[in-house]
């Protein structure tokens, strides 16, 4: 790529970052299918193999032929800590470098993404510059939406999964089972053979809207993790608010979804890539 990478030729990677729902990966590989780009996964979860329903893992038809890293390639029962994905993600975003492509990170997992950027350890700063996009989608909107898609999970088949990998004597504190959606189906699973049909109903109810609420719980914590980065003075996030895409459907909310989100991001790399001083967030 012939980027401009200011007074101290520091290699370039982009962030994608924004609560759970928002369309990360949606805007991860439309910018990787308009720039020579990799995608380097940093959702804690998808990194583990399994339940790719329950992790909301990208499946790869729809990957466009872009290269995705550190997504489920971890055993369900490891133990990953922040400074394992640190360590990974460096070096997957220096081979990627080396192949003179764009690594852009992205996923939900903010925690993974601060440590990456901030931990003296890595030196992350000094050797690159960042820029960061920030899928915004109103609380109140992303509410309704997150409901809607735990629905959608749950016929592409989240509790079979769930069940598949059930055992009773599961840590649900370690590996992939921490997975908001796997502890919420423990007792609709250890039940749904001896219960009745309208027990069973109830049941799954409960176990479904405790889902969409500690989904929805996540988004908050989210939000409010990248309002504090936001206002870091090193951090340089831009924001791009794709609430009104949100509220619609079919051919009308992808024009929108092109124009608000899609053309706003493209200028945004376009600047961080080729023009001087302008999209860099430096140490």
């Amino acid at each position: 790529m012939d980027t401009c990478n200011g007074p101290q030729n520091k290699k370039q990677v982009l962030f994608i970052i924004g609560a759970t729902g928002t369309g990360k990966s949606k805007l991860s590989i439309y910018l990787a299918t308009h720039f020579p780009a990799e995608i380097v996964n940093s959702d804690k979860m998808q990194v583990y193999r399994g339940l790719d329903v329950v992790t909301n893992k990208v499946p790869e038809e729809e990957q466009c032929g872009v290269p995705h890293h550190l997504i489920g390639m971890l055993d369900p029962n490891a133990d990953f800590k922040v400074a394992d994905f640190c360590f990974l993600a460096s070096e997957t975003i220096e081979s990627i470098l080396e192949r003179d492509r764009l690594p852009i990170i992205v996923g939900g997992s903010n925690t993974y993404i601060e440590a990456l950027v901030d931990a003296e350890s890595f030196e992350f700063r000094s050797k690159y510059d960042c820029c960061f996009i920030w899928m915004d989608v109103s609380l109140e909107v992303l509410d309704a939406y997150v409901s809607k898609r735990v629905d959608q999970m749950v016929h592409a088949g989240l509790v079979n999964e769930v069940k598949n990998m059930f055992e009773p004597e599961a840590d649900y504190n370690s590996g992939i089972r921490r997975s908001i959606g796997v502890p919420e189906m423990d007792r609709y699973i250890r039940l749904e053979s001896t219960a009745d049909e309208e027990t069973r109903k109830e049941l799954l109810k409960a176990a479904i809207d405790e889902t969409k609420s500690n989904t929805y719980k996540l988004a908050c914590r989210q939000y409010k993790k990248i309002q504090r980065l936001q206002n870091l003075p090193w951090w340089n996030v831009h924001r791009i608010d794709a609430t009104n895409v949100f509220l619609k459907e079919g051919r009308e909310a992808a024009e929108l979804w092109e124009l608000l989100v899609g053309k706003p991001s493209i200028e945004i790399v376009e600047k961080f890539l080729y023009g001087c001083n302008v999209c860099i967030a430096s140490a």
